[in-house]
């Protein structure tokens, strides 16, 4: 093996194994084995480009040319296409899975699922990182400079999981990648020294490879000085970095090592929820491009307009976000308990309604999606129930993994419950423990949200009304608008900036009424899911990301938490029991629309003009009502279309490299044999591509000459040129019998061609490769062959029309 085909093999293991720390970010390590074939095809074409050889930039650009063709070819298919043509479809379908990949990134939580925006990601990165470092290592030849690349993968890789992706195997792995390619790039540069210095074995000593020979008495062959310090010190260097952040507790957290306690983890019997935020992705959920369908639910409901898929609630409010308090967490009960404050009379008018949900396999939520209040859950894996907000979290499952319900499918029973106003209105006061913990307001919080508060709120004579006046203000008649482009800011200064504004999206809405409320002594706390979905033909209804919600709990005795919703957003539904008994003036924002509880029954059927949206998305309009959604035809072209286009590319693109793939061939033949005189005519030939036309008048050693002088020839390549004419004449003119024998005939005709390509610009040398002018003799070579088959063919054609001829004729005159 070369010293440059050397370099080039470390250079890609150095780069694969420092990939490594990229593992723990994700649930599956399929996608190395990806990376390393992919950095096989990178590496080899790079190879290639320089044994032929081309430029530098030339190279480079081959290399991304082919990892990006490879990378449309492996992703083809995998995204939703708006393009109409296969190019068109190609690039967008690339692009629009590469926005994914980004998207699902601020998504998940660590370890995410290998989606396959993820994995183009990842792939893309890698790639990037290889072409760098087989850059810098192999084309410029710089291989210490080659860490830097390196060291910002590692880098971003211990960025994205705070450290905890990136341990000490990891760091290892990378280093030792780095330091063999140091080593293989030292021997290399060793090797073009010559004779190399230092305490050599005895024996002969190669200089080409830069290691000494076995000699006698020797032994087998051992590594030269240089090369051996070259090891120690980098093994040193290695052992040092890994030892001194263990010796130095103070250097702990850093990129070797993970710190702090594993969420839901801790020493009690049942654990605690930590602190967390679920909304980080929310506002990119309701802006997503592509909108996928996350969780899917069959239920026999009356009421899907009610059907919310709750998450958690966020009932701490600490002045710079709203999040969930920790609790202690219990086993999951067979029969959930009772929901707080829900008296037998609220209980006996409400329905228990059963939904089976199944989750999408990109969808990697800890926290269970289900209807408010479950009575009962059946789901597999190990999960834990937390009381308060009656919620269930996916328990550890090992080191940095918890269980999450990324493609479960489950059974949620849960209560119908349908308050009236009058009730809501009569509900006593409520549990002091209940008001003591729900109505904690931060001191930092302006005093215009209060103020807000008292002002819309006046004249109020229960909590009810309070609440029922906050809602209107938000979605009805208070100005605001809806807008998912605003800034998501959770703390006391956004309240007051959105209540300024008026603009923002549901977080604004639910944290400001929530706050308001409390404000006004009404317990209140923020619930985080999803709105009922779309129903479809086939019964079921699927919930996308785009219906990601949050909304106001506010708690009345007798009735427990009750939902409310001040965001005017269509396609939400105001609960009945929180709508006015007289229609309020003209709003002025899109008023939030009634649910189908609000829609009398009558014996003509529903006309669809009088349907609201909501209810035409969920399907409760009647036969009359338009269908919606109708299923549509295909996401794209086949993927027979898409290898067919993508090998029509890959053909078009490779037609200007048939001349040079031809003389490579042809020069192969004709210097694999050791024919003299087929050696001869290739030098000929090498010299015709560089704009030097043979001359066949000339003898050999007058055409060696005019080669010379025309291809500006340094002294060894015109020793090369006259040797190889040498070997000509006395081939042609050696007594019949006679062996030439000429053992470098073929490094002096590659010798010769290297320094003709070196004498001419780099706009000739790409013409003498691309399109080399003794390509011209394929055009001789088939008019000869025409020629040939004309000839064979004559005689035979005389003699049948010969034939023809004396056949005798009907019906001559």
């Amino acid at each position: 093996m070369s010293g440059r085909a050397r370099v080039t093999l470390f250079a890609m293991l150095a780069t694969l194994l420092t990939s490594w720390s990229l593992a723990p970010l994700v649930d599956s390590a399929g996608w190395l084995l990806q990376a390393a074939l992919l950095l096989a095809v990178q590496s080899g074409v790079g190879a290639g480009a320089r044994r032929v050889p081309l430029g530098r930039m030339l190279t480079v650009a081959s290399q991304v040319l082919v990892s990006l063709l490879v990378l449309m070819f492996l992703f083809a298919g995998k995204g939703e296409s708006t393009g109409t043509g296969p190019m068109a479809y190609l690039v967008t379908d690339f692009g629009a899975l590469f926005r994914r990949g980004v998207q699902d990134v601020g998504e998940f939580a660590i370890p995410a699922p290998l989606t396959d925006g993820i994995r183009l990601l990842l792939l893309a990165g890698v790639l990037l990182i290889g072409l760098l470092v087989d850059l810098l290592a192999v084309t410029l030849r710089t291989a210490a400079a080659a860490g830097l690349p390196l060291l910002a993968l590692y880098s971003v890789a211990a960025g994205l999981s705070g450290g905890a992706g990136a341990s000490a195997v990891s760091f290892l792995l990378a280093g030792c990648g780095y330091l063999l390619l140091l080593l293989a790039e030292g021997r290399d540069r060793l090797a073009q020294w010559g004779r190399v210095f230092g305490a050599a074995p005895s024996g002969r000593v190669s200089a080409a490879s830069g290691y000494g020979g076995g000699g006698a008495g020797t032994g087998t062959g051992q590594a030269l000085a240089p090369v051996r310090t070259g090891r120690r010190i980098g093994a040193v260097a290695l052992g040092i970095a890994l030892a001194v952040p263990a010796a130095l507790p103070a250097l702990g957290g850093g990129l070797l090592g993970a710190q702090g306690e594993a969420e839901g983890g801790g020493t009690g019997v049942g654990g605690t929820i930590s602190a967390v935020n679920p909304l980080v992705s929310l506002q990119g959920s309701l802006n997503a491009q592509d909108n996928r369908v996350v969780l899917k639910y069959r239920t026999d409901s009356p009421q899907l307009g009610e059907q919310y898929l709750r998450i958690l609630a966020l009932d701490e409010f600490n002045g710079v976000k709203w999040e969930a308090s920790g609790r202690a967490l219990t086993d999951v009960p067979e029969r959930l308990p009772a929901p707080p404050g829900l008296s037998e009379q609220v209980r006996a008018t409400g329905t228990e309604v059963r939904t089976s949900i199944s989750a999408a396999d990109t969808y990697a939520q800890r926290y269970l999606p289900m209807p408010y209040p479950a009575t009962g859950v059946d789901i597999p894996g190990k999960w834990r129930f937390e009381p308060a907000g009656r919620t269930l979290v996916g328990d550890q499952l090992g080191k940095d993994k918890f269980q999450n319900v990324q493609g479960a499918m489950y059974t949620v029973r849960s209560l119908l419950l349908r308050p009236t106003a009058v009730e809501l209105q009569a509900a006593p006061e409520a549990n002091p423990a209940v008001k003591a913990e729900y109505t904690k307001l931060p001191d930092n919080l302006p005093a215009v949200v209060a103020d807000t508060a008292r002002q819309v709120t006046k004249g109020s004579k229960d909590d009810y009304t309070r609440a029922v006046k906050l809602q209107d203000y938000f979605a009805v008649n208070g100005g605001f608008r809806y807008d998912t482009k605003v800034a998501s800011g959770t703390g006391p200064q956004a309240i007051a900036r959105f209540l300024a504004d008026k603009e923002g999206f549901c977080i604004h809405f639910a944290f400001s009424m929530a706050a308001m409320s409390r404000s006004l002594g009404i317990p209140a706390r923020v619930a985080v899911g999803f709105t009922p979905g779309e129903k479809q033909s086939d019964g079921s209804v699927n919930v996308s990301m785009r219906d990601a919600h949050a909304w106001p709990e506010l708690y009345f005795e007798g009735v427990g938490w009750t939902r409310f919703e001040p965001t005017p957003r269509q396609g939400i539904t105001i609960p009945d029991y929180s709508r006015a008994d007289t229609p309020a003036a003209q709003p002025s924002a899109p008023t939030a629309l009634p649910s189908q509880g609000a829609t009398q029954p009558s014996a003509a059927p529903s006309k669809a003009e009088d349907c609201p949206p909501e209810l035409k998305k969920l399907g409760e309009c009647g036969a009359a009502a338009a269908q919606q959604n109708a299923g549509s035809g295909g996401s794209g072209p086949s993927l027979t279309t898409v290898l067919t286009w993508t090998l029509s590319l890959l053909v078009v693109l490779a037609l200007p490299l048939l001349p040079l793939l031809w003389r490579r061939r042809v020069r192969v033949r004709r210097l694999s044999g050791g024919a003299v005189l087929a050696a001869w005519e290739e030098l000929g030939d090498a010299a015709w591509d560089v704009g030097i036309a043979p001359d066949e008048a000339l003898s050999p050693r007058r055409a060696a000459g005019r080669v010379v002088v025309l291809g500006r020839l340094e002294q060894d390549a015109a020793a090369a040129v006259h040797r190889v004419a040498g070997a000509v004449e006395q081939a042609l003119y050696a007594p019949p019998g006679a062996e030439v024998s000429y053992g470098t005939l073929t490094a002096d005709v590659l010798l010769a061609r290297a320094a003709l390509l070196g004498s001419v610009s780099r706009g000739s040398r790409l013409r003498a490769l691309l399109l080399p002018r003794s390509a011209v003799r394929l055009r001789w070579a088939a008019s000869a062959h025409w020629s040939s088959l004309k000839a064979r063919a004559t005689p035979g054609l005389t003699r049948a029309s010969a034939l023809l001829s004396r056949l005798p004729l009907r019906g001559r005159s």
